[in-house]
């Protein structure tokens, strides 16, 4: 069986963002809403978001388990002319203070199960009080679109997809700004593209 770190940078090997250049559009809509500050981007990629996030002037910090999403991110970045600190590793290697960060954006960041409500509540702890946690990833029920269209991507294991009560509950003592499940039309690189079944959630930490 490959192993993670292998498999993310065998798709990010290629010439082309597998994610595309832009960022994701939930995640544009929701930091312009912010005032920039500080910002940490768990499992980047390849630094679509992280890039668009240092443009509108966040301090932007990234980290992931691909060296070729590093890459991939910095070269982004230079085209962007903007800087990122990102970084490879998993969340255990980093050295992130708590209460330090005032934003985390987690898009479709898809942790194996077993690991998902600790890594959720360990971010949490990251975050100033005020500071604001966005997320979107593929549903339970994202299954039936990969059935009818496997452009769309998303994790094919369903135990890998969010619930809306188990992401809530892995961010419970936040105050919920936004958690709903619904279609999107993804039009992001050749990785995301067509309709599926999102979670999106946005927290405030009290």
């Amino acid at each position: 069986m490959t192993d993670p770190a292998q498999h993310w940078n065998e798709r990010y090997a290629k010439e082309e963002y597998a994610y595309g250049e832009a960022p994701n559009e939930f995640l544009k809509e929701q930091l312009l809403q912010l005032m920039p500050g500080r910002i940490l981007f768990p499992a980047e990629g390849e630094g679509r978001n992280a890039v668009y996030a240092a443009t509108l002037g966040w301090t932007v910090e990234a980290f992931d388990i691909s060296a070729e999403g590093k890459k991939k991110a910095e070269r982004l970045a230079d085209k962007n002319s903007v800087v990122i600190d990102y970084r490879i590793g998993t969340l255990d290697q980093m050295n992130f203070k708590e209460n330090s960060f005032d934003a985390i954006a987690l898009i479709y960041a898809h942790f194996p199960a077993g690991l998902r409500a600790d890594l959720h509540k360990r971010l949490t702890t990251l975050l100033r009080p005020g500071g604001t946690l966005i997320l979107e990833g593929f549903s339970k029920n994202h299954g039936d679109y990969q059935k009818k269209n496997s452009g769309i991507g998303g994790p094919p294991n369903p135990a890998m997809r969010f619930d809306r009560d188990e992401i809530e509950n892995d961010f419970r003592g936040m105050e919920i700004l936004l958690s709903e499940q619904c279609e999107a039309e993804l039009n992001e690189g050749f990785g995301h593209r067509g309709t599926g079944s999102v979670i999106r959630f946005v927290a405030r930490k009290v």
